[in-house]
Parts: structure tokens; sequence; C-alpha cells
């Protein structure tokens, strides 16, 4: 089957001529990418989505530019000086004929190869440029073709596809909402939705019985490297009358299926761990496990310390092989530490006969070194790093500190994956204030009886899982809470009333009266996957048109101003003072 439509403007693609094809006429067409001039002779370089093909061309031939658009014909010859470093590069074709398509008449912004060095806001201004790029044309085919890959998949699994609705009502799924305002229903908004949550607990409701769909999500939040401040795509899925392990069978065979087409890898373990375990390990609940590092708290070590940073603190404590750093190795982690609003960094390095020096070394006492020698263990060359600070804190820096060790001794093999569910998610936590708050989604199903969470709130888990990959959170999920009666008391511990639930939730609660079946789904994010599939440090790269850091789009410049007019028909004032 032609990869290309066969026209007047050409017959072949740039990426296909062989050797075997010497002798043919053909016709081509696409972009000029190099231009080299030899004497009387040009050699151009065309190129197009599908690789690119020299092209000989007489002095006669009309004067060309880098990026021209043109169309040639030619006869195929063989190359005297081959490229193996190209597909085509043992043929070239002696153009005949030459025709102008689109000329380029402006100075490019930067050179077409050379456009990931180029700064952000530039190269999302001219994106259309940088996208002619090679990398990111592999980049916008693999994801046409995992996409294919995972609807092709998931039909295999008997889901059906359900595209829900974009315009929607603002609900608290935990980020801001973008609202829409409604001409015809004067001072109310719709909302885009975070995620199709309450839609596909509907569609189960409804009697689909698998559901997905590569979803569109909308949330107001500021960027991340792995995360768009905008919009992202995630493969939504439910199924009715399923449990935890259910899901996880199919979520496993996806991945497996994903990783082995596209990257080549094939899946070993998906590790279970624990959501205390996970903290207590890792200091994480996204731990990357291809870092070998662990955590382990020493607090009760030092809970008679006179060192005065220690007292009163949780005390994480890492133990890595640093074989003699020097100095200002420690001091430029410290720092690395303290940009990350850590107060500082403790260690000790281990020395011959278990002697310490550095860092602390001099405020351990030798029963205190006894206990950690028992409890983490050490060798010479090994230094310990304590973190020491209230215990959000103090688990949130070490979790820092470990994977930057991991970066800095090089732990990570780049090129390995290692996956994990976390499960067990505490159901409530306390707030700020102390009072009970739900810890993740309200509308997880607990593991345990209403009787026994109203004993005691905090002790209770929830259905709910994390897929973990290299410290991405790739898919979250849960078993769904589908008791009506249950969901309004576990609302009321939280500190909502029935009537919050009925109004924020009309029509899941509603829908619930009438016969709910057990369901429980997750949501992999699309370009998460993307980006560990391609070893993307930023998400950015995995969108054809995304927004800066800012949200904002350089290229089509949105967000923007709009017509006074325009704002009268929504019912909207713009006032002035506010934008100061």
């Amino acid at each position: 089957m032609e990869k290309i439509t066969i026209n007047k403007y050409r017959n072949i693609d740039n990426g296909s001529l062989r050797l075997s094809d010497a002798g043919k006429t053909v016709k081509l067409a696409g972009w000029v990418d190099s231009i080299r001039k030899l004497g009387g002779v040009t050699f151009v370089v065309l190129r197009d989505q599908y690789g690119k093909t020299q092209v000989v061309l007489r002095d006669e031939f009309v004067e060309l530019n880098k990026e021209d658009v043109i169309s040639v014909e030619g006869k195929v010859v063989e190359r005297e000086s081959k490229n193996l470093n190209m597909p085509t590069g043992e043929v070239e074709v002696v153009a005949e004929k030459i025709e102008m398509l689109g000329k380029c008449t402006k100075t490019l912004p930067f050179e077409i190869k050379n456009s990931q060095s180029v700064a952000e806001d530039i190269r999302l201004k001219y994106r259309y440029l940088d996208l002619r790029a090679e990398y990111n044309q592999k980049m916008l085919k693999l994801r046409s073709d995992l996409l294919l890959f995972v609807r092709e998949y998931m039909n295999s699994q008997n889901f059906t596809e359900v595209q829900t609705p974009i315009l929607t009502s603002s609900s608290p799924e935990g980020a801001r909402d973008y609202l829409v305002p409604s001409r015809l229903n004067p001072g109310k908004f719709y909302a885009l939705p975070q995620a199709p949550q309450q839609f596909k607990q509907l569609l189960m409701v409804s009697g689909i019985d698998r559901y997905f769909q590569i979803a569109p999500c909308f949330r107001d939040e500021d960027a991340r490297a792995d995360r768009s401040p905008t919009e992202f795509y995630q493969i939504d899925m439910e199924m009715a009358f399923a449990t935890q392990e259910d899901v996880f069978e199919v979520m496993e065979g996806l991945y497996r299926a994903v990783f082995k087409k596209f990257a080549n890898f094939e899946i070993g373990e998906f590790k279970r761990i624990k959501y205390a375990d996970a903290i207590r390990d890792y200091c994480s609940d996204k731990p990357d496990l291809r870092n070998p590092l662990k955590v382990v708290d020493v607090t009760d070590i030092f809970k008679n310390t006179s060192f005065s940073v220690f007292q009163g603190k949780t005390i994480k404590c890492i133990r890595a092989h640093t074989n003699e750093k020097p100095r200002k190795w420690y001091d430029k982690l410290t720092e690395f530490l303290k940009s990350r609003e850590a107060k500082g960094l403790a260690y000790f390095v281990v020395n011959d006969g278990d002697e310490l020096s550095g860092g602390i070394s001099k405020f351990v006492t030798e029963s205190e070194k006894a206990d950690i020698k028992k409890l983490v263990g050490f060798e010479k060359g090994d230094t310990l790093f304590f973190v020491a600070d209230e215990r959000d804190k103090a688990i949130k820096y070490t979790n820092v500190l470990r994977n930057e060790l991991g970066k800095e001794l090089e732990l990570i093999d780049e090129n390995d994956y290692k996956f994990c569910w976390i499960v067990d998610f505490p159901f409530f936590e306390k707030d700020d204030d102390g009072n009970i708050a739900f810890a993740h989604n309200p509308f997880s199903l607990p593991q345990c009886s209403l009787e026994e969470i109203k004993k005691d709130p905090f002790n209770a888990l929830a259905y709910q899982y994390d897929l973990v990959i290299n410290g991405y959170e790739s898919l979250s999920g849960a078993v769904r809470n589908h008791d009506q009666n249950m969901m309004v008391e576990l609302f009321k511990l939280a500190g909502y009333n029935k009537e919050v639930v009925e109004n924020k939730f009309p029509a899941l609660y509603n829908a619930f009266s009438y016969g709910a079946p057990p369901h429980a789904g997750c949501a992999p994010g699309f370009d998460r996957l993307m980006m560990l599939l391609t070893h993307n440090d930023f998400i950015r790269d995995v969108y054809a048109f995304p927004m800066n850091k800012n949200g904002q789009d350089p290229l089509c410049n949105a967000p923007n101003t709009v017509d006074e007019k325009l704002l009268r028909d929504v019912h909207i004032k713009i006032i002035e003072e506010d934008l100061k």
C-alpha cells in the first residue's frame, strides 16, 4: 500500500528510493533541506515526513533557498559518493524538471536541524518550523501510532469507546477549573473537564460494561517538567462488576504490550508496595525503583542527642557508597538541597575501622554509632546522609536527596524501566487544623466497614492505586464507592452534609438511586507515557502545539484580550483595577 497520495506533485516519497530503483523516472516533492554547490552542479537534499533524497540540479534551474517547497522530476541514478547514513544514500535523482510550489521568502529564525537547542519561546512561536525537524516528525508519528495501538488493544479487551462532554459543570477535582461563560444562561458558567470521572461512572450505571476513551483533560495548574499547565490526555477507562485485580490485569497487559512494541522492553515484575511502606522506605509514593538507595528512620536513635539540629525532629537516613568524594562534592549537594528549600544536609563518612569523619561525625556518640551500625549498617567508603525536620518536610527533602544521590552516584540505568503499584492509600488524613479530610479521591471504596471507619477514620485504607514507572505516576485509579448511603456518611465525617453531596454531584448521587454496579477504573496519562517511551525530560516535547510554562501559546498569541462585544454577549465585564 502506498504511503502517499500519487498526483501531479509526486509519485514517491523522499524516504523510499533504493539502488534497485536506478534507471526509473520519478517525481518527488518536499522542502529544500540543504544546498551544496560544486562547479556547475547543485546538490539539493529534499525532505518530507518520510525521509530525504539527494537531487542533482544543473545551473539553468531556478535559484533555491533552504525550506523552499519544490517538485522535482528526474531519473534515479547510483551515487558515486554514497552516504550510508541515509536510507536513500546509495542513489540520487538527476533533475529534468523542477517546479516551485512554495517559496521561502524570509530568513529562518533558526536552523531546522538545530531547533532543539533554541530558546523555548522562539521554538513555540515558530512551532510549524520546529515541527519540520526530523526528531519532531518522528515524535508525532510515534504519538499517532501509540494512539492507534492503545485503541486497538482496548477494543481487543472488549472496551467500548465513548466520548464524554467537554462542556460540563464545575466540580472540585483538586485543581482549578477552566470556566466558560454561558451566553444563554446569564451569570452561569460551564467548566472544561478536569477528568471524565463522573461521566465514566454514570456510564457504568447506564449498563456499559467496559468503557474507555483517549480523553482531553483541562486543569489550571502551574507547569512542571512532567505536567502541562493547561491540557493533557489520558487513557480513561472503567469496568463494571470489577475489582482492583481486574483493573490490574487489563492495565498490566496494556503496558506489557506497549513497552514491547514501542521500547522493545520486556516488563518483568509489577511490584506491589503499600503506600505506608513506600513512604517509609523511599519517602515518596512515586519511588524510582531503578535507584537502589533506601531510607531508614533513625529518629529514635537520636532521641537523647545533644546535637541541637536533631533535637525534636524527624530524622531520616540514607546510606550510600560514595568512595571518598571530595568536600566540595558534599558542599554542592548541600547547596542543592537548600535550593529546594531544605535547611541543610547532615552526613558523616565511614573510614577504616568504622572511624567516622566529616560533617556531623563529632556529634555522634559511640552508643548512637553502634545503633546506626545495627539499624542502617555501614562499611568503609560509605557516607550516611541525614535529613532532620518536621515530619512532612523531612519526608519531602529526603525524597529530593535520594533522587539527587541516584543521579550524582550514577546509580540509575536510564535505559531501564521499573514498574510498581502503590496500593492501600489512606482514606482520610488530618488537615492543617487537625480535622478529618479526604486524603485522595473521596469517591474511592474504603477497605473496611463504615462502622470501623467511624471508630478510627485515620486507620481506614482505600481501594486506591497508582502505577509508578521510574519515579513518575503513570496511572491513578480506584475501586469506586457505589453505595449512596456510605458516600453521604463519609462526606459527613469530612465536614460536608448531605446537601453538599447532592448539589455538587447531583448526577452521580441521583444515578446511584437507580441501581449501580460495583465498578473500578483508572486513567493512565497518555502524554507521560510518551515521555517515558521516548526518554524525554519535558512533557511539552511530546505535544504538537504545547503551551509554555506560563500557560501561553506564543504561536497563536493565546490567551489574549477579546472584543468588548463578545464579552457583553456572555455577560462579562472586565474590572480594570483587577488587572493591575
